[in-house]
């Protein structure tokens, strides 16, 4: 991947009159009491605004329905790419994905990580505005109403990927077919005769992971399972929290003969339980992951997993954030990829 590239521009204190309704400006600065330079350092993010005009002019702008006109002389060469965790492989995927569209478009990215709130700060939105970069991707993080109404009185689009929560019809969003590839990881091991299936599901504020756990459980429902709440656990998606919750399930008095986890970091926890325990996969324990990143191709034995098209998502994402900004309308603004199983060697008939 390209290093990021950022020319940062000298901010001037008062905008084009091209690419501004001048009228409006004047009527927000009119009902804010301040004058019209002052509502432009406000539009450009410039941070020398005390907090209290600055929230008087922001509500000014959402209650008036200003919106800046485009122009590509206001535009940043940039994207804006903005994770709430950047620790782990299956974000470098989704940078990978935006990077191979900034190259051919001749943008530069902008990482940053929200250290794992699913809403970034002020500080960041302040940040963007005086960027202005062509448009900003959100990874499962999202927006507060004041922070879009921000970027959508300013002409920066934005497009959030693998949202956490439901976005709505209005929020243009790309992710995957999440509730079809937990039905597809746990009918494949029911397929092969599991009747005890664990499952480590994410966190259940994320959508994703909530769709998974419904999908694991209608596979059940269909083949005739009885769905144990004993066998379901909750964590981060991260490789402690998939270890943690498989050693509670191992110790059970009847453990699973396999589990399902909700991604592939959570899965390699399971691989470390296991080994603890001293229990192989897949003779004695059966293992599906969730993402197929280029890892699991890999450990011992390769895991089979549910493929989430991870760089795709992140291109379709980049696509159609430079489409807004560029004023086309797409057909839609909500995309779902189709996910798919990816059969390896971490998955058998249970030996008991």
């Amino acid at each position: 991947m390209s290093p990021a590239k950022v020319q940062p521009q000298q901010e001037k204190a008062s905008v084009d009159e091209s690419s501004v309704s001048t009228a409006t400006l004047a009527e927000i600065a009119r009902a804010a009491g301040v004058s019209a330079p002052t509502v432009s350092k406000v539009l450009n993010g410039r941070a020398d605004v005390a907090p209290g005009t600055r929230t008087r002019v922001e509500e000014l702008l959402l209650k008036h329905g200003y919106r800046r006109r485009r122009g590509a002389s206001q535009q940043s060469q940039l994207i804006d790419l903005v994770f709430h965790e950047l620790d782990s492989a299956w974000a470098m995927e989704v940078v990978r994905g935006v990077e191979n569209v900034a190259r051919e478009e001749g943008l530069s990215l902008v990482l940053s990580e929200s250290a794992g709130r699913l809403t970034p700060g002020q500080t960041w939105v302040d940040g963007v505005l005086a960027r202005r970069p062509a448009g900003v991707i959100l990874v499962l993080s999202d927006l507060d109403a004041a922070q879009r109404a921000q970027l959508t009185s300013r002409s920066i689009p934005f497009v959030v990927v693998d949202p956490a929560g439901d976005p709505g019809d209005d929020i243009p969003s790309v992710g995957a077919a999440n509730w079809q590839g937990g039905l597809a990881a746990t009918r494949h091991l029911t397929g092969l005769g599991h009747r005890r299936i664990g499952i480590i599901g994410g966190p259940t504020r994320m959508m994703c992971s909530r769709a998974r756990l419904d999908g694991y459980r209608a596979a059940l429902e269909t083949s005739g399972v009885p769905m144990d709440p004993e066998l379901v656990r909750e964590g981060e998606f991260n490789h402690e929290d998939g270890y943690t919750a498989a050693l509670e399930l191992l110790r059970l008095p009847e453990p699973p003969t396999a589990i399902f986890a909700g991604n592939d970091l959570q899965a390699l926890g399971v691989y470390e339980a296991a080994r603890e325990l001293g229990l192989r996969i897949p003779q004695d324990l059966s293992v599906v992951g969730f993402d197929d990143l280029p890892l699991t191709r890999w450990i011992g034995p390769p895991l089979t997993t549910v493929r989430q098209p991870l760089i795709e998502m992140a291109e379709t994402a980049a696509r159609l954030v430079l489409d807004l900004g560029r004023g086309r309308q797409p057909a839609t603004t909500r995309v779902d990829l189709a996910t798919s199983l990816v059969v390896r060697n971490s998955t058998a008939p249970p030996a008991r």
